[in-house]
Parts: structure tokens; sequence; C-alpha cells
């Protein structure tokens, strides 16, 4: 049969068109992502889901402080490497890991042990099958939903990486000393606009910060102002009393919402238009004409919050993904299947 003629009978059947458009839009993809599926563990392993969602909510109920934390590390982990689980690697004698990178020991234990959780639980069922790359993806995107966040779909196949080097770490995130420009062109050099930018930052609405990233807006500002008059003026005198002893108990932390910080859902962007911003990068892109915009919109329409989000977080989580020999299946997250030396 001649492809012209093969062409012609497809489109002259019922939903030929559409099923085409599908074929020739998937086709597309770059190969990696072309691998990936959200049945990809139906017949496999078709109690992975299920498994994950019983460690999840216990472990969420129990404390609830896990869904920021999974958040971080996952985005932690896409940003270096791709989302391949390097950054759940333990350091050994002979290599420093992601995890041990200055700006990742902070990551909170509550993420790491329930990935440990979720993979000891899933091997008993499926050995071997279920890379840890697809359990921080999969525990990601279900505490957001859990904690009022949208829900979008995540697709499965990613392997494990082969390597994590805390050498490789930095550069890869914006800090609280950033501008908006800095920040623009970091997350443009990964491939997101200033509208995916704005959107992923959304996720502050849930989770804290130490106190040493914004101490410098609350004490010694400047010769005219003792703290960042920016700040709502009781925002910041409550600051100042809650972190008052920073330098010696560096574990004091804030709310990034002190609304709602238990709760994911706009409260962010309306709390950087009240002067209620907790970080300087936080209250820039309210200040910045690329990104207020993106700013009111959100703080306006959380239905369009959460599109923006879930679509951003879509992107992310494919961000640089290993498939076939380019990874492994871990049996442990902590460590690569083979013992590496470099």
């Amino acid at each position: 049969m001649k492809m012209g003629f093969l062409y012609t009978s497809l489109l002259s059947q019922p939903m030929a068109m559409p099923l085409l458009f599908m074929a020739l839009a998937f086709s597309f993809l770059p190969h990696t992502q072309s691998k990936l599926s959200a049945a990809y563990y139906d017949k496999t392993c078709p109690l992975f889901k299920p498994i994950m969602r019983e460690i999840i909510s216990t472990k969420q109920i129990n404390d609830p402080t896990t869904a920021a934390a999974t958040l971080r590390l996952f985005f932690h982990d896409c940003m270096v490497e791709g989302c391949d689980a390097s950054v759940l690697i333990s350091s050994n004698s002979f290599n420093t890991a992601e995890r041990d990178a200055d700006i990742n020991l902070s990551l909170p234990g509550d993420s790491f042990d329930l990935i440990t959780r979720a993979k000891i639980a899933i091997e008993v069922q499926c050995p071997g099958i279920v890379s840890c790359a697809d359990i921080l993806a999969i525990a990601t995107r279900d505490l957001i939903v859990m904690v009022g966040g949208p829900y979008y779909e995540v697709r499965l196949g990613r392997k494990d990486g082969f390597i994590s080097k805390a050498s490789r770490v930095d550069g890869n995130f914006a800090t609280s000393s950033m501008s908006v420009s800095e920040m623009l062109s970091l997350f443009e050099s990964k491939g997101f606009t200033a509208q995916e930018m704005v959107a992923l930052t959304g996720a502050h609405t849930i989770g804290f910060s130490h106190c040493k990233e914004f101490s410098h807006r609350l004490y010694n500002f400047s010769k005219t102002s003792e703290f960042d008059p920016t700040y709502n003026p009781k925002y910041a005198e409550a600051l100042r009393k809650l972190c008052a002893n920073y330098t010696s108990n560096t574990a004091m932390a804030a709310f990034n919402d002190v609304v709602t910080p238990s709760k994911f859902d706009n409260m962010y962007y309306l709390n950087l238009k009240r002067g209620l911003g907790l970080l300087s990068t936080d209250h820039a892109l309210y200040l910045d004409s690329r990104t207020r915009p993106y700013v009111d919109l959100y703080a306006a329409n959380q239905t369009a919050f959460f599109q923006a989000f879930a679509h951003a977080m879509e992107k992310v989580s494919v961000h640089k993904i290993k498939t076939g020999r380019k990874g492994e299946v871990r049996r442990r997250c902590d460590s690569f299947n083979n013992f590496k030396t470099s």
C-alpha cells in the first residue's frame, strides 16, 4: 500500500484526524520525554500509586512540614543534573554528593525520610522496578494536592542518575541576594519564562525560611531605618523578635506565608502587595515591571495561579530526565547500585 493512499485512508476514518494530530504532536517531544507515561508502572508495579498514597498521607499527617520540604527537595534535584534523584545520594570518602553542597545543607530531613520509606515499601512489592526519581516526582505532586494545591499529570519512567557532585550545585538556584534580572537570567538559562518563574515562586505559599536568609532586612538596614521600610512595620517588628537570637540559634525560621502557612493557595501573592513578603527576592517580584503583572494576576485569581503553577511543574518534572541506559533503578535511593569512587 502506498503511503499517500494510507494517509488519505486514515483521514477518511472517524476520529482519525484527532489521533493523527496527537501522534504528530507526540513525535515532536524530546526523545527522552516520549518514553514517559502516566501508566508506566501499571503492569510492572500496579501497587505503586496506592503505596505512595498511603506513605505520603501518613507522613504528612504526622509531620505537616513534609509537603513544603518535599517540594523544595524536588526542585533542588531537578535544577542540578535534571530530575534524576541525584540529590538523594549520600557522600562517601571518595565523593562529596549534591546533598552536602552548602545550599542543600538546609534541605529538611522529613523529605529524605519520606522517600526512603516509600522506596523500602515499594521494593518489597516490586523489587528493582520503580526509580527513586519517579518516587520523588509523584510524592511532590501528591503532597501539593494534599495541602490544597493543583493536580497535574506526572509522566513516569525516569531513571536515577549516575552522577551526584556538590561541586556542580552552585549557580543553579536563585539566592536571597539576587536581583530580578539575575533570577530571570537563571530561569531563562534552564528554559523557563518570566511568568513560569513567578508561578514557581508561588511555592513559597508553604514552608519556611531560616532567619539568616532575611536578617539583613531586619537589623541595621540603613542609616535612616533599622529594618527594610518595604516591610509592613508590624510584620517587621514581629520578625525582629522572632529572629533576635538567630546567630546563636541557626535553626530559627519564619513561615514564608504568615497568613496561611500550611495551605497551598495564592496568599503568597496577596502578601507581597501588603508588605508581607519574607525574602527580598519575594518583594522584588512585586516591584519589578517585568514580574509585577503576574504577581497582580495571581493575587487576584487563584485559578490562574493554579493553572500556571501546574503547567510549570509539569515542565520542571521532565527537566533533563534520564531514560534507558542513561540511568538506573537504584536499589537504595541514597547510593548508586555500583560503588563509585569519583
